[in-house]
């Protein structure tokens, strides 16, 4: 009898912790907070919310302004799970910056959406690129007066969640003005952080060639954006490049003057603002100082850029 109320005891405890166990999993299971999701529709609308349901006729969705949507599957063009940090504050969700490839004059190793084309507009002349490929983008800029005509072609490489690697090259012509003029300048991109907040490493080797003479020089940036996409962000740029210089050096025991080269350094460091009002446009300014050989010199004229999405 006692090995039967023993064992009845045992049984109802074992069986009372099952059940605080179970029921303490499914409290900790209704805070859990749930997924996000972004639909986008072939016609460029797009959805924020907790998916309901998903089946081969239809995605339901349900979002925070309009409830739970039915979005036929044929309409459906992507799915994509948000993180947090592409949520503001509010909960609402924050796209990816277009612009976010470019700084003030050079780019960096974020690839360019297929579909994603923008304008910039600055003082010396527009600039126009295009998102050809997933991780292929094209471009070209000029002058207001079409001297030079510059295309440019860059491809990305992911190396990771925060590291991203751009292969590209520049090439123009004098086009019309000067037809015996020509440049290139191959360069690669090293990016860490993200289209939000980043810092950017380049180099590359610009040649010119001018009738039947050439010369050439490597070129170095560094670059970075802080909060990139949001109403007021910090854009710094940077052009770095050695130049031949000689000097000539006075001689006390032969009274003559030597002659000899050096490499002198020259950089133009551009730091600015961006503001951006919506993801289709934003004004951007910036003023230049320039260091050379020791020097450094402010440039009265400011960096402006008008970005526009076409």
């Amino acid at each position: 009898m006692r090995k039967i109320l023993f064992i009845t005891v045992l049984t109802t405890g074992f069986l009372n912790l099952c059940e605080n166990q179970i029921n303490a999993q499914t409290e900790a299971t209704e805070f859990v907070k749930p997924k996000l999701f972004l639909i986008t529709t072939m016609g460029g609308g797009e959805f924020i919310g907790t998916i309901i349901s998903d089946n081969s006729k239809e995605v339901v969705i349900k979002t925070k302004d309009r409830g739970e949507v039915s979005i036929p599957k044929y309409q459906v063009k992507s799915i994509k799970e948000l993180e947090e940090g592409q949520l503001n504050k509010d909960g609402e969700y924050v796209s990816d910056p277009l612009f976010a490839t470019r700084y003030f004059i050079t780019t960096n190793s974020f690839p360019m959406k297929k579909g994603d084309n923008y304008t910039s507009l600055n003082l010396f002349g527009p600039e126009f690129h295009f998102g050809v490929g997933e991780k292929l983008g094209i471009g070209v800029m000029t002058s207001w007066f079409g001297i030079p005509i510059i295309g440019t072609a860059k491809y990305s490489i992911s190396l990771g969640e925060n590291a991203n690697l751009g292969i590209g090259a520049l090439v123009g012509t004098g086009s019309w003005a000067s037809p015996e003029f020509f440049a290139a300048l191959p360069f690669g991109t090293l990016t860490f952080g993200t289209r939000k907040s980043n810092i950017n490493f380049s180099a590359g080797y610009g040649a010119v060639s001018v009738g039947n003479g050439t010369d050439g020089t490597s070129l170095f940036s560094v670059a970075g954006a802080i909060g990139n996409g949001g109403k007021v962000s910090f854009v710094f740029d940077s052009f770095i490049f050695p130049i031949n210089r000689s000097q000539s050096t006075y001689n006390p025991n032969t009274g003559n003057y030597a002659s000899s080269n050096y490499k002198a350094i020259f950089a133009l460091i551009i730091p600015g603002v961006r503001l951006q009002t919506d993801d289709n446009k934003a004004f951007q300014i910036g003023f230049a100082g320039a260091y050379f050989d020791g020097d450094v010199i402010p440039l009265p004229i400011p960096m402006v850029t008008w970005f526009r999405r076409l």
